[in-house]
């Protein structure tokens, strides 16, 4: 990957609304996880480090990128079209595990994470795939942004 850049902070559209606990949690480790180790190069761009927000406009994902000064790099629209399934799959299976976790045993439990992590997985490779081209994105970077969008769609 040829990719320098890297995120130095990421934010949710908060006019949305919160999740419930398990959801927020969620949110909070993948910014965390986000924003300490990430690859993130908009195309056409090399400044290196960027900020980004997303967020939720008339059914759409939008990425707001600009650089660390907060001097506006790129705006991309995303449809949710395409991530309709495997969102709508993410969240029946997270419901899943979280009441696993509360009442199932370790090997249920184990077989529910990894239909969870293969989903997850899907998700993330959709949202390389519509980013191409746009912004490069390793596998980590693009798994913990779909999470994110996860957050955003279940906030809304």
């Amino acid at each position: 990957m040829t990719a320098k850049g890297k995120l130095v902070a990421v934010e949710l559209d908060d006019s949305i609304g919160r999740g419930s606990p398990d959801v927020e949690h969620e949110r909070a480790v993948a910014i965390f996880d986000l924003v300490e180790d990430n690859v993130f190069q908009p195309a056409g761009d090399e400044r290196g480090l960027y900020r980004l927000k997303l967020s939720l406009a008339e059914r759409r994902l939008v990425f707001d990128i600009a650089g660390e000064d907060a001097a506006p790099v790129a705006v991309h629209i995303l449809s949710l079209t395409p991530f309709r399934r495997v969102i709508r799959d993410y969240f029946l299976i997270c419901d899943s595990y979280y009441e696993a976790i509360r009442s199932s045993t370790p090997s249920q439990i184990e077989a529910i994470d990894m239909g969870r992590r293969g989903i997850h997985n899907d998700g993330s490779d959709l949202l390389r795939e519509r980013l191409a081209g746009k912004i490069e994105l390793d596998m980590d970077t693009s798994r913990r942004l779909f999470t994110l969008i996860c957050v955003l769609h279940r906030r809304n």
